[in-house]
């Protein structure tokens, strides 16, 4: 466990194995320890970065508003602070997906391979009216559920229902004594709502970038929750047949992949 600066923010990163690089990038809310199934199954053969966006886990308060390219960014800044400059593979859960495919775009010197787990789909996405007001608005409610102290009274509780409804396999197998470590703090509310709020903007900024930067000549794999029902898995394979991917269904898997089915990701990652 260490802490690397980036952008001004102390990013929490956990490194561990040894081998090809491969970074793990969780969705909206979740934390690094939310990966512990699937880097028990990678370390013996892998070298696995880790890391909590600003607002999340354990790392510095968001000092900015997400976006596609700067959450890129954030992936490379990492890995220049770590001292790693070889070709990586990235894995992307959930929102997180839209920032491991950004990364693939605007780095595909810096790609290895690409695994999109349950990502994020929004297939017509366009920017956002009124971005500002939208923005100072989120901004603002995180302010007033903070003061009332929202965080410490509810927010394990909730992070504890969030991961029973997101998966198939039970519930929240995260110690108590992290999930209040990271949930009881108005900075993990506050990256939560900030990133909720940016969600439409950084999905139109992909969506444009689409257009203009060609995905590298790598593996591709994306893999979803069987779970999640019909229609979603068509979207997903949908998906994978837009970026020319490999399409790996997690049966019986709910949106937290990771944690129902770790062996598919860890498949997917190996492949």
């Amino acid at each position: 466990m260490t802490f690397v600066r980036v952008g001004g923010v102390a990013h929490h990163v956990v490194v561990e194995g040894a081998g090809p690089v491969v970074v793990l990038s969780a969705g909206l809310g979740m934390s690094w320890f939310d990966w512990d199934p699937v880097a028990a199954l990678l370390a013996p053969h892998h070298t696995l970065v880790r890391f909590d966006r600003p607002g999340h886990g354990l790392s510095g308060p968001a000092a900015a508003a997400p976006t596609a390219a700067g959450e890129a960014r954030r992936i490379a800044g990492i890995l220049d602070a770590l001292g790693f400059a070889e070709p990586v593979t990235v894995v992307g859960h959930s929102i997180a997906g839209f920032h491991a495919e950004a990364f693939a775009r605007l780095y595909p010197a810096r790609t290895a391979g690409l695994v999109l787990v349950d990502s994020s789909i929004e297939e017509r996405a366009r920017p956002p009216v009124a971005p500002g007001a939208r923005l100072a608005l989120a901004r603002g409610a995180a302010a007033v559920l903070s003061r009332a102290g929202a965080p410490a009274a509810l927010g394990p509780a909730a992070r504890r229902a969030m991961v029973r409804l997101s998966r198939t396999g039970g519930g929240d197998p995260a110690s108590r004594e992290v999930v209040r470590r990271c949930y009881r703090t108005s900075r993990v509310l506050r990256g939560l709502i900030l990133e909720n709020a940016r969600y439409g903007a950084v999905a139109a900024e992909l969506r444009a970038l689409r257009e203009r930067s060609a995905l590298p000549p790598v593996p591709i794999t994306v893999v979803a929750g069987g779970a999640g029902g019909a229609r979603w898995t068509e979207r997903q394979r949908a998906l994978a047949t837009m970026l020319g991917a490999r399409f790996q269904l997690a049966r019986g898997a709910g949106h937290l992949v990771m944690l129902d089915s770790p062996g598919a990701v860890a498949r997917a990652v190996r492949r």
